[in-house]
């Protein structure tokens, strides 16, 4: 299947990198009608992985750190796959249709993900893909893709941990507790149409820029962007929504618990409104700074349509939840007021566990 940038070529304004569409002339208007549910986004920068066969809930299960084995059709969650350790190897977005588990996660790390299940099936009856060539991925609110031929959808799981999600800390005021966001795997031939429908301007489709916006603006986690190959579960939130605390064994559950029980994951992840709308905008890896020291590097960044320029950073568990930060763009700084998104005390600790629920797709 073509890639992205070639399928969307010849949409008017289309601008693409090696990913496919970034934007299509005017990013902050794409954000508006992608959050109104008026515009579908390309996201050529994820793949998705497919696990068939009768183990393959179980199987998952005994592998990752969410609660599988019982994973219903239609229902979506997240899983992560660590190290002995407990850091974060890989992360996806999960639905299974009743006879395939699709997993969805960053373009960039699907061939390690797909190898590292491969290695991983001794003799159990699963078959396991890189769908990359067949399928692509489409975001935007459920009314965008209502009427899409879909081989599967994922649905955002976050709004659920108001009711069910574990709540070390408060999920009220959070900007991801109303969020309609859902991915869907399409395949080349629903591609090709939606590209021809945009060429005629029968549909709205918005570039990867947009998505990336509104992600960062919710405090939603991407592995390609939060991993950095050191982090835990517990830093960037993914404790809610891709780890279930009283499941079986898998590997770094030791870990988990003992953070956990602990209550002080040794960083965090924190939201920044950076000063001004026209602040210079800080790339991936950007030093954040609490006085004159170093506690911290942005993760990802947007200029959004309404908050202007924001972003995700990690920082150390020590810098207080009110510190004026710095962030340092080229040889300039920028000012920016963090938003707590884990707390220092993320744990046992601090109020005690609620199971994750899964989000049943309508």
């Amino acid at each position: 299947m073509p890639g992205t940038a070639d399928v969307f070529a010849g949409v008017a304004g289309a601008v693409h990198d090696e990913r496919g569409l970034l934007h299509v002339g005017n990013p902050l208007r794409e954000q508006q009608l992608l959050e109104r549910g008026s515009a579908l986004a390309a996201l050529g920068d994820r793949a998705v992985v497919t696990v068939s066969g009768p183990d393959r809930l179980t199987w998952l299960d005994s592998l990752t750190s969410q609660a599988v084995a019982g994973l219903q059709p239609g229902e979506s969650t997240e899983l992560l796959v660590l190290d002995p350790n407990g850091r974060v190897e890989h992360a996806a977005s999960v639905v299974d249709d009743g006879d395939t588990t699709w997993l969805i996660t960053d373009a960039e790390r699907v061939a390690a993900l797909t190898t590292w299940l491969t290695r991983m099936r001794f003799r159990l009856r699963v078959e396991i893909a890189d769908r990359s060539a067949d399928t692509a991925v489409v975001g935007g609110a459920g009314a965008a893709v209502a009427d899409l031929a879909t081989r599967a959808v994922w649905r955002d799981p976050w709004p659920d941990v108001t009711v069910g999600g574990w709540g070390y800390a408060p999920t009220e005021g959070h900007p991801a507790t109303g969020r309609d966001w859902v991915e869907a795997v399409v395949d080349g031939c629903e591609l090709e149409r939606l590209a021809a429908q945009a060429r005629a301007g029968e549909r709205s489709i918005v570039g990867r820029l947009a998505a990336d916006a509104l992600r960062i603006a919710a405090w939603r986690p991407r592995p390609s962007a939060e991993a950095d190959g050191m982090t835990l579960p517990h830093e960037v939130d993914w404790l809610r929504t891709a780890v279930h605390l009283s499941k079986g064994c898998y590997r770094g559950q030791e870990t988990v618990a003992k953070v956990h029980n602990l209550g002080h994951p040794p960083r965090r992840l924190v939201a920044l409104q950076l000063d001004g709308s026209d602040a210079a905008l800080p790339e991936p890896g950007a030093i954040v700074r609490f006085a004159d020291d170093e506690v911290g590097r942005v993760t990802s960044s947007a200029r959004h349509f309404e908050q202007g320029p924001i972003a995700l950073a990690i920082v150390k568990r020590s810098v207080p939840v009110d510190a004026p930060l710095i962030v340092q763009v080229d040889d300039e700084t920028v000012a920016a007021v963090q938003e707590t998104v884990v707390p220092p005390t993320a744990g046992r600790a601090a109020a005690p566990p609620r199971l994750p629920r899964l989000s049943r797709r309508t």
